[in-house]
C-alpha cells in the first residue's frame, strides 16, 4: 500500500497493464479472501476499451460506454476530486506500460515538508 495503486493485467487478455490510484475519490481496494475493486474498470484509452468490475476475485463484465458517457463520468470524477481536495484537479490518465519481470529500485515517494507545500505533495501523488 506505500504507493496507493493497484496493477493488473486487462482481463480482457490484451495484455496492457491498467494502473488504479487508490483514494477516497478514485478506486477502492477490499480484501475478504478475495480482491474487490470499485468502481469499475473502463479501460477507455486502450484498444480493446474493455469495461468490468471485479468483484470477490471475479471479472464481471459491464457494457461498453458511449464517448459523451465516459466524459460525463471524467467530468463527475473530476468534480468529486474538486469537492474532496478543494481545488480543480488534473484530467485523469491510465499507465499502460508493460508489467516488468525485471525487479526494480522503487522511486522515492516525496513526504510533505510544510503546510504551505502540502498541496503540491498531494497533487504530486495523482500524477
Amino acid at each position: 500500500m506505500p504507493y496507493r495503486t493497484v496493477a493488473h493485467l486487462c482481463a480482457c487478455g490484451c495484455g496492457k497493464e491498467v494502473v488504479t490510484p487508490l483514494s477516497p475519490t478514485d478506486w477502492q481496494l477490499s480484501f475478504n479472501g478475495a480482491v474487490t475493486l470499485s468502481p469499475s474498470i473502463g479501460n477507455w484509452n486502450f484498444p480493446c476499451r474493455a469495461h468490468y468490475f471485479i468483484r470477490g476475485g471475479n471479472v464481471r463484465w459491464a457494457g461498453d460506454m458511449s464517448s459523451e458517457q465516459i466524459e460525463r463520468g471524467r467530468a463527475l470524477s473530476s468534480s468529486a476530486k474538486e469537492r474532496f481536495y478543494g481545488a480543480p484537479s488534473q484530467p485523469e490518465s491510465v499507465a499502460t506500460a508493460p508489467l516488468s519481470t525485471q525487479p526494480s529500485t522503487p522511486t522515492p515517494t516525496p513526504t510533505p515538508t510544510s503546510t504551505s507545500g502540502l498541496w503540491e505533495w498531494i497533487k504530486s501523488r495523482f500524477r
